[in-house]
Parts: structure tokens; sequence; C-alpha cells
């Protein structure tokens, strides 16, 4: 039997001085870790990737997108972290803007509901000298942020492991 799979969208929110917008996720309750990852989440039935990005940026973080960005990075992955599911599959779109004060549709509870206790930007050398014990996603992010700027936007998605 083929594993189930959850499929979700994320967005590379890049500002003008090349830093990421990231999301902080506390799985430490489940006895998981602190994950710093793009804002994002799981696409529902009937929605495009367009109408998933959208609303999911809109509820985490208050950005609106108009037109489906390029798709520059592809995961999947098998994992244990979602409930009712054998992995995640992750497409990443870039999105380029200025740097602003996230704040998006929901209030601190419903962002806390879904493990988000924080949103901050980062520059590939913050990111590369870590964080303490917390973890990026994906793991590689400082190498594979850093490719992305120094290469442009590929001309098919990267495939990235965890």
């Amino acid at each position: 039997m083929a594993p189930r799979m959850r499929r979700s969208v994320r967005a590379i929110i890049l500002d003008p001085d090349d830093r990421v917008l990231l999301c902080r996720h506390d799985t430490t309750a489940a006895g998981g870790p602190v994950v710093w990852a793009m804002p994002g989440g799981g696409v529902e039935p009937g929605e495009t990737d367009l109408q998933a990005l959208r609303r999911e940026l809109a509820e985490e973080v208050g950005l609106r997108v108009d037109t489906l960005p390029p798709h520059v990075w592809h995961q999947s992955a098998l994992a244990d972290h979602v409930p009712g599911y054998d992995g995640v599959v992750n497409d990443y779109f870039l999105v380029r803007a200025p740097a602003f004060a996230p704040r998006g549709e929901w209030d601190d509870a419903r962002l806390a509901a879904e493990q988000i206790t924080g949103v901050r930007w980062w520059s590939v050398p913050e990111i590369a000298a870590g964080h303490g014990d917390d973890l990026f996603s994906p793991r590689a992010l400082a190498v594979t942020l850093g490719a992305l700027l120094a290469g442009g936007v590929p001309s098919e998605p990267v495939r990235l492991g965890v």
C-alpha cells in the first residue's frame, strides 16, 4: 500500500535584503523539536496551489499574493509528525516582497493551536549559524537558500531531502 502523504504549499518569502520569513513551530509539548519553517500548509480538497497559498499566507503572516509565484523546490518525505499521514509533500514557491511586520488573520491563540509561536526574518548567515537546539526546515536551508539566491529561479523545481 502506498504511503498516505499530506500535500502542502509553502512560500519562500524574501525581502529586498534577501532575508527569508520563517514561522516558529513549537512541537515540544508532544516531544518534538522547535522547527523554523516557511509559512504555508495543507492543500484542502478542491483547492488549487494558488488558492491554498493565498489562504495560508493570509492566515499566518498577512501577505497577499495575486498570481502563483515560481515553483522552485519540491520535497517529499516520510514523517510521523503529521497525524493521519505517513509523510509530507511540500511544494515551495518563491515570493519577493518588501519587508513587513507579519500579522496574519489568525490571532495568537489560533496560531498556537497550529503550533506556530513566532514569526521572524532571517538572513542566510543567521540560519547557517543556527539557533540553539532549534531546527530549520528543510534541514539544509542555509545551503539550499544560498543556492537559490546565487542561481535564481530554476527551470524546474529542485528536489529536496528532509
